[in-house]
């Protein structure tokens, strides 16, 4: 019993692929020559002549159809991957756009208020410490602004930044079109934002207080580059609960050890502790001073210190940021679709042509 299922001259693009086995025929386009599988043996409307030059076997029509099927599947897929990439993009400039004026509404925000850069540091530093590696919780999750723990003795001193925060989320919140900004993120964009105030503040004063010079300064050879790796974590969820107690030392308290300990349960080490001396408790220069008292820590202590004393600040900048980068992604889930929304889509019916 004969079946009659594929025109080979239906397919003039599958000819380079079958090569010599296609046979030379005077077939004319407009009357295909159909083949016939009779169980294992091919038989075709060719001459018997042809037929000895030429014999079709099941395996080769069925490359055909593969081959055929095959094609056809990787042109669909190369179309669903382009409307993927195409979505993606979009995705990726929303999220790019809504960063640049969140970074945008922080900067004129601590511009007009630079006394509380240290505190903004301290506050995104104690929400992210709170992380726990043996149970997976606490870390940059924003449970830092509820009250019964804002109140905490670790955390004296630190209301005026929280309010600074409320204040910014207002204010981001009222032109976001992805959704409310999560206390997570914001606090850490805080910091981040702070951090580079203190960079740009330090350019300032090695030009005299020229700001012009200052600012000219830290472009070219300023670290900002550096952080591109914590503007792609982006996406932190809130804790609808404040962090367990106990997990965060009362720095002006804690002994060296203590702090070491703190962040070696995190899994950072002297060198992090180091770098990020400066905003830790509410009196940092009695923080360092301390550090470098301890073997462990006061080689990087002094390094830092030498750092501060360049043009270019490059060592401590660059461990600064990238402390901050882990630190704030500590028991982290990023949502990498955070604050993105559908276009609007165009009713063609009501366009005038």
């Amino acid at each position: 019993m004969g079946v009659s299922f594929l025109s080979i001259s239906s397919l003039p693009s599958l000819h380079p692929l079958l090569g010599s086995h296609y046979p030379k025929t005077t077939t004319t386009t407009h009357q295909p020559r159909f083949v016939s599988i009779c169980c294992a043996k091919i038989k075709t409307d060719v001459s018997d002549e042809e037929e000895q030059q030429f014999h079709w076997k099941r395996r080769d029509i069925l490359k055909c159809i593969g081959v055929t099927i095959g094609l056809e599947s990787v042109t669909n897929s190369g179309l669903l991957v382009g409307k993927a990439n195409a979505a993606d993009l979009i995705e990726r400039r929303q999220r790019s756009e809504f960063q640049s004026e969140i970074k945008g509404t922080l900067y004129n925000a601590i511009k007009g208020n630079p006394d509380i850069v240290p505190s903004l540091l301290t506050l995104a530093i104690n929400d992210a410490l709170t992380y726990d590696k043996a149970t997976k919780t606490g870390g940059p999750n924003g449970s830092i602004r509820f009250s019964s723990e804002i109140s905490r003795p670790e955390n004296k001193g630190l209301s005026a930044a929280l309010n600074f925060i409320e204040e910014a989320k207002k204010e981001i919140d009222s032109y976001s079109k992805g959704g409310p900004i999560s206390y997570a993120d914001l606090i850490q964009y805080a910091a981040q934002s702070a951090t580079k105030a203190t960079f740009l503040a330090s350019a300032i004063r090695k030009c005299g207080g020229n700001v012009e010079k200052g600012n000219l300064l830290y472009t070219a050879y300023g670290s900002n580059g550096q952080w591109g790796l914590f503007d792609r974590q982006f996406g932190r969820a809130d804790t609808q609960e404040p962090d367990p107690e106990g997990r965060i030392p009362i720095w002006e308290k804690a002994s060296v050890q203590e702090m070491k300990d703190k962040f070696s349960a995190v899994g950072l080490g002297p060198r992090q502790l180091a770098v990020l001396s400066a905003f830790i408790g509410p009196d940092q220069d009695a923080t360092e001073a301390l550090l470098a008292s301890d073997p462990d820590v006061a080689p990087w202590v002094q390094k830092y210190q030498r750092s501060r004393e360049t043009v270019s600040r490059t060592d401590y900048e660059v461990d600064l940021i990238t402390t901050f980068t882990k630190l704030s992604t500590l028991g982290q889930k990023i949502n990498y679709e955070a604050y993105t929304y559908p276009r609007k889509k165009i009713d063609i019916t009501k366009l005038k042509l």
